[in-house]
């Protein structure tokens, strides 16, 4: 979900040429995880067609009397964002697997038509859900104090406890292949029992049009899945599917080995902070 924490910043490394042994022995490690992440993405999905996508397709339906300004916009662009998000996820066949670290995370890939490709990690981490959801959306605009991606986040709106619209850009710094990117978005959260959900979508505004020296990102509908553990409350799967067209000039197969590699530093350096809490 998060276009802001995306870390842009990455290199790219070409991997040299294995021996067909080696190449077994990985193939029988891939899989392996593989089974392990199906059975606990078969918890999650169940979770979100339970609790959560039907909510989303019964408020689609409703018809929502708008308050002031276009609170009602910035309110439905953010649900249908979520609602968008959610479904992609909730479809298991078609993801492969690009990378696997020795902590478990894992990121896999799937081509949507309309989307492009789009990356869907998994990861444990060290804290509850109320305090990632703190820190990834309440206390967003502190986001550049911990995480080095990022060079400023602002709220321009809040539309109510669930809904935002934030600016961010990303850090320019000498290893960014990608260069620097802004991005306008509406981020909405919802709470569901053990799970909190973060989605958004960019969003145009005649108020806040590109800005000089930077190129305007964005981002198809994406979203982060925080679910506490059953074993450990104080522990969360962190669900996150990226979703995103950096615009520009770079070729697709920088870009696609990029995003990934920004999802696993965008992770590590949240860990960092948790640690330090």
């Amino acid at each position: 979900m998060l276009r802001a924490v995306v870390k842009l910043c990455c290199g790219i490394s070409y991997p040299h040429v294995r021996s067909m042994a080696g190449l077994q022995r990985r193939a029988v490690a891939v899989i392996g995880q593989e089974i392990t992440q199906l059975q606990q993405w078969e918890q999650i999905q169940q979770h979100i067609r339970t609790h959560v996508a039907l909510n989303y397709n019964e408020v689609k339906q409703e018809a929502v009397k708008p308050t002031t300004g276009n609170q009602l916009y910035y309110e439905q662009h953010g649900r249908e964002a979520m609602r968008k998000a959610l479904s992609m996820l909730e479809d298991k066949d078609g993801w492969k697997v690009e990378m696997t670290e020795s902590n478990g995370d894992v990121i896999c890939s799937k081509v949507i038509p309309g989307a492009g490709k789009v990356f869907r990690m998994e990861a444990v981490l060290e804290a509850s859900v109320e305090e990632l959801y703190d820190i990834l959306y309440v206390r967003v605009q502190e986001m550049p104090q911990w995480n080095p991606s990022i060079q400023h986040i602002e709220v321009l709106k809040h539309v109510g406890p669930e809904t935002i619209v934030t600016h961010e850009v990303s850090a320019g710094t000498a290893a960014n292949l990608i260069g620097q990117r802004d991005f306008v978005s509406v981020r909405h959260s919802c709470k569901q029992k053990s799970c909190i959900y973060l989605g958004g979508a960019a969003i145009q505004l005649e108020s806040f049009p590109p800005q000089a020296g930077f190129v305007r990102a964005e981002d198809g509908p994406t979203c982060i899945v925080l679910q506490a553990l059953d074993e450990d409350k104080t522990k969360s799967r962190f669900t996150w599917l990226l979703n995103m067209d950096v615009k520009g000039w770079l070729p697709k197969s920088i870009v696609n080995q990029a995003l990934p590699r920004a999802q696993l530093d965008f992770t590590r350096h949240l860990r960092r902070h948790l640690a330090v809490r």
